[in-house]
This record gives structure tokens, sequence and C-alpha cells, in this order.
């Protein structure tokens, strides 16, 4: 059974870095896609990455693409976020996914599996 608990969110100032990380306790994270998503208060949940399950394949919504990477450790059944340059704007609960699509998808629809989210809150 996958069980993901994401871990790393934390209060810093405008340009810093964080790096999420995500457990599977199941350690059967090998076999799935994982992404990671966001959401703002009184917004809606939105994509922000993704990878394959071999680590090969990334995918990026736009507004992070070149601040932020997503990597895998599979013998370590774990994910992460890697965000660098963090703006206000990024400031959300951020969760992780697993799905068993072969693709890194974006849509959150094909996503079985969901954490219990992490607090990033990004001042100026």
């Amino acid at each position: 059974q996958v069980q993901l608990v994401e871990s790393g969110g934390g209060l810093v100032q405008a340009g810093d870095s964080l790096r999420l990380s995500c457990v599977d306790s199941g350690r059967t994270l090998s076999s799935y896609t994982m992404g990671w998503f966001r959401q703002a208060p009184w917004r809606k949940r939105e994509f922000v990455a993704s990878i394959d399950r071999s680590g090969g394949h990334t995918h990026y919504v736009d507004s992070v693409r070149g601040r932020f990477t997503t990597s895998r450790d599979n013998a370590k059944n774990t994910v992460y976020l890697q965000m660098n340059s963090l703006e206000p704007e990024d400031t959300a609960i951020y969760y992780c996914a697993a799905s068993s699509s072969v693709l890194p998808t974006p849509n959150d629809a094909i996503y079985d599996y969901w954490g219990q989210g992490t607090l990033v809150t990004v001042s100026s």
C-alpha cells in the first residue's frame, strides 16, 4: 500500500531555498510516477512538477521552471522537490502524489495516492 508523507516545509524569505521530501512508507515508490502539487488559500490546486518511475523524465509548470527541480531515490523510497529563488507567490501547502501512469502527467486526476501536505511560507 502506498503511504506518502511530506516534510521540509517552513518559513523562509524571498530568494531562499527549501528542499521538500516525500517518503513512501509502503516501500513501493519505484512502481509509480510521482508528482508535486500546491494549493494556496482560496485558490485551485496547481500542478508543480512530476517525475517518471526511473527519474529520467521530468515536467514542470512554467512558473517554477528553472527554479525548482524534482528528483527521486527509489532505493530510499523518496522523491524530492528542490526549490530555489523562492518568491512570495510560492506560498502554499505542497503535496506529493503517486500515479500508475508511465508518463509524468500534470493531470491531478491521474494521481491515486496523496500525502498530507507540508506548508511553505515565503515572506518578502
